[in-house]
């Protein structure tokens, strides 16, 4: 049974004095929101060990390995930019019509977007189907309101220790499921060696693997889930209402403040009703945003230079490792960060609090920036050697702390949003301001690395580049309290 809503005067902690009790997680829909995140993290990780090698076999460079880097970047900014033009629209629209509509859109676009990214020979058709995913996967805003709407204060930062579990599994399963089963047909001759269809082909098999998980999600979402939002309004009133107002007032009116007066006029207090855009864009939020965009894109630069870095030659700056390595690096990683956060995530944050993770967190991507270059210089001086693999492994436990700032800053999104009936459209604000930095940072983290292997260029560009965003990252952290508690007095 879905829990009891808190409002918006509910302090995130309990008053000195005052018995903490904690409340169950709901479990019976708490496990269909984790599985639902699960289509979603696999897209992603399966993805990423053959899209280099899928970017040279279309041709599309050339054969010049310096500009793999740059095209790779396009596509996985072209994803981000979709989502940042929709994802907002699809947060406020779930405050109004409830989640699960959205939710099953989301699964859909991801189910048809990956199957089409297999079935894609061109660049522009690889663009495509990311494009359409990203349009039409709101999953990222919607799912943390979810969450915020089965729990209460008492057990939100315990429901965020399971969260990473998803995204364990998709780093788990992801990369080796996109390292081993691209180009079937010649990784297994004797299995796949007589079906055409791969042949033709090659990247279907890894693609439809995340692709049938999702359409299994949506069916799962369908039957079982109960819609979290406890007062909607039909969509069909939704448009209706938009296109009457249209019509009196003769101009056009902005989806977000028709979606507002829907709800003015659908709620009857101001503490339970969605609020227009302009009432959410307070201080509050916009530290947060600003927190969780500098984070994010830092976190996605980092991401997509990692497996070019693995991928590119020694000689130009990189390790010369193949796909199945790279994958099970990626994979040991996830399982490692994973784990420490279900584990260990809860009694961190009851012992030092959200704000002293979440600095501790972005203070670790200065290191991790440094350690590229060493690794590089050791496996140019001695070869892939322990010391070399030593690093490596250094590197991936420093972004175990990295991992634990998102759930830290969604501690102090819901502290910031103004009212409860609002945490749809002011999660929207912040993955909107997200995915727009997102639309930048892998492009110009690719194209920065890609330059950077240049003949006469600054091999260390790239890394100036990344340390630069890991200090502003540190900065608009310290922005934030010790504790989301002090911004709970509204």
């Amino acid at each position: 049974m879905i829990a009891c809503q808190d409002d918006e005067e509910t302090p995130l902690l309990q008053q000195p004095g005052q018995p903490i009790t904690s409340t169950p997680l709901p479990w019976d829909q708490f496990w269909i929101i984790l599985f639902l995140q699960f289509p979603d993290s696999l897209v992603f990780q399966t993805l990423a060990p053959f899209t280099p090698q899928l970017i040279r076999d279309i041709g599309v460079t050339h054969g010049d390995e310096s500009q793999v880097g740059h095209y790779v970047g396009i596509l996985q900014s072209s994803y981000y930019m979709a989502q940042a033009l929709t994802i907002l629209h699809w947060s406020q629209l779930s405050d109004h019509i409830g989640r699960k509509p959205l939710i099953l859109t989301a699964l859909f676009a991801i189910a048809v977007s990956t199957f089409s990214f297999g079935l894609s020979k061109t660049f522009v058709g690889l663009v495509v189907s990311r494009v359409f995913c990203g349009a039409f996967n709101g999953s990222n805003g919607v799912v943390k309101s979810m969450v915020m709407d089965i729990t209460d204060t008492t057990n939100l930062p315990k429901a965020y220790s399971y969260m990473p579990l998803p995204w364990m599994l998709g780093a788990i399963v992801g990369p080796l499921v996109g390292g081993s089963l691209s180009r079937p047909a010649d990784r297994f001759p004797e299995i796949f060696g007589r079906s055409e269809l791969l042949k033709t082909y090659p990247y279907l098999l890894p693609c439809a693997v995340p692709a049938v998980l999702a359409s299994v999600a949506w069916v799962v979402t369908y039957s079982r889930f109960k819609e979290s939002v406890s007062t909607r309004t039909p969509l069909w009133g939704l448009i209706t209402g938009w296109f009457s107002r249209r019509s009196y007032t003769k101009s056009s009116m902005p989806l977000s403040n028709a979606l507002a007066n829907s709800g003015e006029a659908n709620s009857g207090g101001v503490s339970s009703k969605p609020l227009p855009l302009r009432a959410l864009l307070t201080p509050k939020v916009l530290i947060v945003t600003a927190s969780y965009v500098t984070m994010a894109v830092f976190y996605m630069a980092f991401s997509s230079i990692l497996p070019l870095f693995y991928a590119t030659p020694i000689e130009l700056g990189g390790l010369s490792l193949d796909p199945p390595r790279i994958g099970a690096i990626l994979a040991a990683s996830g399982v490692a960060h994973g784990i420490f956060q279900l584990l260990f995530y809860a009694r961190l944050h009851d012992r030092f609090g959200a704000g002293a993770i979440n600095i501790a967190g972005v203070s670790s991507g200065i290191p991790i920036i440094i350690l590229f270059p060493v690794i590089n210089v050791l496996a140019r001086v001695h070869g892939m050697g322990l010391a070399v693999w030593l690093c490596v492994g250094v590197q991936h436990v420093l972004m175990t702390s990295l991992m634990m700032c998102y759930p830290c800053l969604v501690l102090f999104l819901r502290a910031a949003a103004p009212n409860h009936a609002s945490l749809g459209a002011t999660n929207g604000i912040t993955q909107m301001v997200a995915a727009g930095a997102r639309i930048i940072a892998p492009a110009s983290a690719a194209s920065v690395f890609s330059y950077s292997m240049q003949e006469g260029h600054d091999a260390w560009s790239v890394y100036y580049y990344l340390m630069a965003i890991a200090f502003l990252a540190v900065g608009t952290s310290l922005l934030l309290p010790r504790d989301p508690s002090v911004w709970e007095v509204r």
